[in-house]
């Protein structure tokens, strides 16, 4: 049993003196571990960095066995996140909630070529963050927890949309949310057409996903938000807060 295929490095964890297991994730296999045979090892350790995007050879002797990794770098993506601690912070932030979030073995292309070109620009940085948000609802939408955002709950409202519902995932407009704006999640403009987003847009955005995550995608597998994708939200809401704190210097 084998297959050949472009793949993303999600993780890969010591495994003895010099092995790793790795996780990737491709097109058409979608998410599966292997044993990569001297993945510690000086030679092999840059190429199973997670984020890098690989040509991945995989054999084993039954198809749902673990089987083994082979594999050559076709871009270092993780190397050239390294400069930008936002970059990074995202890198790691997407390839730990892949890896949680998706079933093994079950392809979600869409998925998969968003994410490829979501690693291959992280090093303009905080431009992403929008980019790295609409990726997560693609990602809620192939597991099957999509988010409606295209009218309101309550009036049926295709504009002034501000708000989404923490229970059901659907929109709601500035009017409809006011009585509840306490209990509501922001909608950031740029989800439903906006261009222009602020740090504060992407906090909210970070913070709309991550719900919807956190409750379904983790949440019903009983695991927790990666750690990864919670200190990528604490750090664009102090982006945020310091934005804020600039803007108010600035009135004043």
């Amino acid at each position: 049993m084998e297959w050949d295929a472009p793949a993303i490095v999600l993780d890969a964890r010591p495994y003895g003196e010099a092995d790793t297991i790795a996780t990737v994730m491709t097109a058409d296999h979608g998410l599966h571990k292997g044993l990569a045979k001297g993945g510690a090892s000086r030679a092999q350790a840059a190429v199973w960095q997670a984020g890098n995007f690989v040509q991945v050879r995989w054999t084993g002797r039954l198809a749902d066995g673990l089987g083994s990794f082979r594999a050559e770098t076709i871009h270092p993506n993780a190397a050239l996140a390294m400069d930008d601690a936002l970059a990074l912070a995202m890198l790691s932030a997407v390839c730990a909630t892949a890896e949680g979030a998706l079933p093994e073995r079950e392809p979600h292309p869409a998925v998969f070529s968003g994410l490829l070109r979501l690693i291959a620009h992280l090093p303009l940085g905080a431009d992403m963050l929008s980019d790295l948000v609409r990726w997560e609802t693609t990602l809620l939408t192939e597991l099957g927890y999509g988010l409606d955002l295209g009218s309101c709950a309550v009036t049926g409202a295709t504009a002034g949309l501000t708000h989404v519902s923490p229970r059901s995932g659907r929109a709601v407009c500035r009017e409809a949310a006011e009585p509840y704006i306490d209990k509501l999640l922001k909608l950031p403009g740029f989800l439903i057409g906006g261009n222009i987003a602020t740090a504060a847009d992407h906090r909210d955005g970070l913070r709309l996903t991550g719900h919807f995550l956190m409750r379904d995608a983790f949440g019903l597998r009983h695991r927790p938000l990666p750690r990864a994708r919670v200190m990528l939200y604490d750090r664009v809401a102090m982006l945020a807060d310091a934005e804020s704190t600039s803007g108010a210097d600035n009135a004043g």
